[in-house]
């Protein structure tokens, strides 16, 4: 009879760790905190440029900006990738309206210049093609 009992206990402790496991990894908990991580990784290029899209559709600016610098990429993992982006962003010469970015020259003309230091934090989960923006904070430098 202690050995049908012990496999019941070692069933029930065993979907009891199980079942924690699935629950942490469907909250919000801190499974990993923010460490460094390259700004070349594939997927803090993809939170860059959806902070960036997300940035210029919000600005009031006529002009898109875009990244001039990455000066710090975190990682951390909850239920989803999250990135802190530090970044330093300039004013381009492309108009909203053309809707291009990324092959734009940055403003030569000093009067059109304008800079930004800017805190994005971007929630990714990658295996549902979904990216949201947590923080987005720039001020002008």
């Amino acid at each position: 009879m202690a050995r049908p009992c012990q496999a019941l206990l070692f069933l029930v402790v065993t979907v009891a760790l199980g079942s924690k496991r699935v629950h942490a990894w469907g909250s919000k908990e801190v499974v990993r905190p923010f460490e460094d991580i390259s700004p070349k990784y594939v997927y803090v290029q993809q939170a860059l440029w959806y902070a960036m899209k997300e940035y210029n559709k919000a600005s009031k600016d006529q002009y898109n900006f875009k990244v001039l610098e990455i000066l710090k990429s975190k990682e951390q993992v909850t239920d989803s990738l999250e990135y802190y982006l530090e970044v330093k962003i300039a004013r381009t010469m492309c108009k909203k309206i053309s809707g291009e970015n990324e092959d734009c020259l940055f403003q030569k003309d000093p009067q059109m210049q304008k800079m930004a230091l800017c805190i994005f934090v971007v929630r990714s989960k990658p295996w549902k093609f979904e990216l949201i923006m947590l923080k987005n904070q720039c001020k002008d430098i």
